[in-house]
């Protein structure tokens, strides 16, 4: 069961300086009953908890159920003809600032690692294919949804040799289709190697032993 560490920066910092740490996010993933389970917590670099995602795959690869809570807000969703959720206040027990949303989109995604995982398996490419899909985006800190369109491609997929044989890592290029904004995302099984705005810096029960460094 992979559990480790993510640290999460801002793509720009102030005049002069590269980008900001915003904080690090404790992860947990693992297979389960449905498909596969990832639970996290993001913290600011003062200690306090920023957000909380909890994302469950179903044998499919789809968000069989997600929650997020950040900035005073939860939102709970999954998959219902397209993506389902409703958003309300987190201090809200009754509901009585629920509002429900719905979109014909493919699946979520949003500030955490998780989101990529998630889309990476269930687009399930093969090297050189590419796709669109589209995507309800929930994002720090009031989880306003969004949809998005996006571009992904398996445009590689790399071999590094270890001590306990070789690691496969899989090279994504993702496309804003709004902007035409593209970045690149390394995949090794369950973890993110490395992403715009996100860097794995520790990793315990790894599928396999890792390189000293991981620079794609």
């Amino acid at each position: 069961m992979p559990n480790g560490r993510y640290s999460l920066h801002t793509d720009t910092g102030p005049a002069g300086h590269g980008p900001a740490l915003i904080g690090e996010e404790r992860f947990s993933c693992a297979p389960g009953p449905a498909g596969w389970r990832y639970v996290s917590k993001t913290y600011a670099p003062d200690g306090s908890v920023l957000a909380a995602t909890d994302l469950t795959l179903d044998s499919r690869c789809r968000p069989l159920r997600m929650e997020l809570r950040a900035g005073g807000w939860q939102v709970r969703g999954g998959a219902v003809d397209g993506v389902a959720w409703v958003r309300a206040a987190a201090d809200d027990p009754a509901g009585d600032s629920a509002v429900e949303g719905h979109d014909r989109a493919h699946g979520f995604t949003g500030t955490s690692p998780a989101f990529l995982i998630a889309t990476a398996r269930m687009l399930r490419l093969e090297p050189g294919a590419s796709t669109r899909v589209r995507l309800v985006e929930l994002t720090e800190p009031v989880l306003a949804p969004r949809t998005v369109d996006q571009g992904w491609q398996l445009a590689g997929v790399d071999t590094h040799d270890t001590d306990s044989g070789p690691l496969l890592v899989e090279r994504y290029t993702v496309a804003d289709l709004a902007t035409g904004e593209q970045r690149t995302v390394h995949i090794a099984g369950d973890v993110v190697l490395s992403a715009p705005g996100v860097e794995l810096e520790e990793l315990q029960s790894p599928p396999n032993t890792w390189p000293d460094s991981f620079t794609g």
